[in-house]
């Protein structure tokens, strides 16, 4: 059902089959929370408040940063706002304080929609959309967009989940990640070059204790195993997914040490899918310039295994 008070997330979408329960906000089409057979496989966010650290949110039409605020397009300066302070940059994209509309829902499943209209340093008109569909296991999400403009436009996208299995101790998951490169960033979070993770901390693919990583880091080369691009497993064996399908190819792993939680402060991981590296708008790595009247989709999903 569609609850009908809005609160700070906007107004609530509850999705139950299968035994899997998800409830989504329809600002910034944030994933708001996910059990399975009653197991919590993200972070919970309330529905009074904004999503801390932007737990779940939808990142469109970029991820991450754009350095600055400012990109180049056509030999034109494009200045977008500053939604970074701090930094001095553009982060995550153009809706994540939006209201999406919904499009279509059932049960298992709901399509949420939001335009992007022309404005600051975004000469461009796309519509964009978001579905949630439950599995027994988990969930699938397939963002898709067209360009309704009369110019080719760039698009990427990215999704800001923060995983867990269940009751387990944050600090006590081991965190795999199946990605050859890791970006170097500067002290506003911009990336200023790409490494082989190999001989490195950043080397995440044999398995990395949680509670010993002290990450905000975007890795490159993702090579999904089987569709697994990162596993969360907890010290009895069961484990929580990140599946990307392609063309995807980044993700950003998130470790902060100060996640709000009603019982307290404390340590929290985004494992978050990304088409496209940060600073993309700069660099041009993993943008898709759609034409006029162009359409096209990514998924990615999460799935959660019990322990045997």
């Amino acid at each position: 059902m569609l609850e009908s008070v809005p609160t700070a997330t906007g107004r609530t979408i509850l999705l139950e089959a299968h035994g899997a329960r998800a409830e989504i906000g329809t600002v910034a089409a944030v994933l708001r929370s996910l059990t399975v057979a009653g197991v919590a496989v993200t972070e919970p966010v309330s529905a009074d408040a904004p999503p801390p650290l932007g737990c779940g949110i939808v990142l469109v039409p970029w991820a991450n940063r754009v350095r600055d605020a400012r990109w180049t397009l056509d030999g034109v300066e494009q200045r977008l706002d500053i939604t970074e302070p701090a930094r001095a940059n553009a982060i995550h994209g153009l809706l994540r304080n939006t209201e999406y509309t919904v499009l279509d829902r059932s049960t298992d499943a709901v399509t949420l929609g939001a335009l992007i209209p022309p404005q600051h340093g975004w000469p461009f008109l796309l519509d964009t959309r978001v579905r949630y569909r439950l599995r027994p296991d988990g969930l699938t999400v397939t963002h898709g967009v067209v360009n309704h403009g009369d110019r080719p436009a760039p698009w990427s996208v990215g999704a800001h989940p923060y995983l867990r299995v269940g009751d387990t101790p944050i600090d006590d998951l081991v965190l795999t990640a199946h990605a050859g490169t890791w970006f170097e960033a500067d002290d506003r979070k911009n990336p200023v070059g790409e490494h082989p993770v190999d001989g490195t901390g950043s080397d995440l693919r044999a398995g990395v204790r949680v509670g010993d990583l002290d990450l905000d880091t975007a890795f490159g080369d993702v090579v999904p195993r089987e569709g697994v691009a990162a596993r969360l497993t907890a010290p009895d064996g069961a484990t929580v997914d990140l599946i990307q399908g392609d063309r995807w190819g980044h993700l950003q792993v998130f470790t902060p040490r100060n996640f709000p939680r009603p019982d307290g402060i404390g340590l929290a991981v985004a494992i978050e899918p990304m088409s496209a590296p940060p600073d993309a708008l700069n660099s041009g790595r993993g943008l898709h310039w759609l034409s006029p009247g162009e359409s096209t989709e990514r998924t990615w999903g999460i799935r959660y295994t019990p322990a045997r």
